[in-house]
């Protein structure tokens, strides 16, 4: 368990006013976010509840890729400084993937070649992140990416 930073400032522009009367409502769009946009993923063990600008995770998820998908889904939304992540993996233990936040001029490629070595392994990073990204060269500034071992 642990907390995850993010931009505020970059993600999907999908919350209210993130005051406290806004909290339920904008708790039930984000959890609504997540459904959709993972939606080969099963969700609905998790619960998601917003106290100002941090997310609150909590709830089970089959794997540690389905687990760190849920929080980048989460984070990665304009207006969330951070995700406490309280979710439990149940499928067995599986090494943590290690993150990386998009720089500007930051291409997958850019990416892959500072962490792999490799500017050709950047298929691999954009696996790792569907269905968060839907194309290779649509990343932007402030993004969090999983990048896998």
């Amino acid at each position: 368990m642990s907390l995850f930073s993010f931009i505020k400032e970059a993600g999907e522009k999908i919350l209210d006013a993130l005051t406290p009367d806004k909290a339920q409502a904008n708790g039930e769009a984000l959890t609504k976010h997540v459904q959709e946009a993972l939606s080969g993923i099963d969700t609905s063990k998790i619960q998601v509840k917003v106290e100002g600008e941090k997310v609150i995770a909590t709830g089970e998820a089959a794997s540690q890729e389905e687990k760190e998908k849920i929080l980048l889904a989460l984070g990665n939304v304009a207006g969330v400084s951070g995700v406490d992540d309280q979710i439990t993996v149940t499928g067995g233990v599986a090494q943590e993937a290690k993150f990386v936040t998009v720089e500007k001029g930051d291409t997958l490629s850019a990416i892959s070649k500072r962490v792999y070595g490799d500017a050709n392994k950047y298929n691999k990073i954009f696996e790792a992140n569907k269905p968060q990204l839907k194309h290779p060269d649509k990343i932007y500034p402030g993004q969090v990416l999983r990048i896998p071992e």
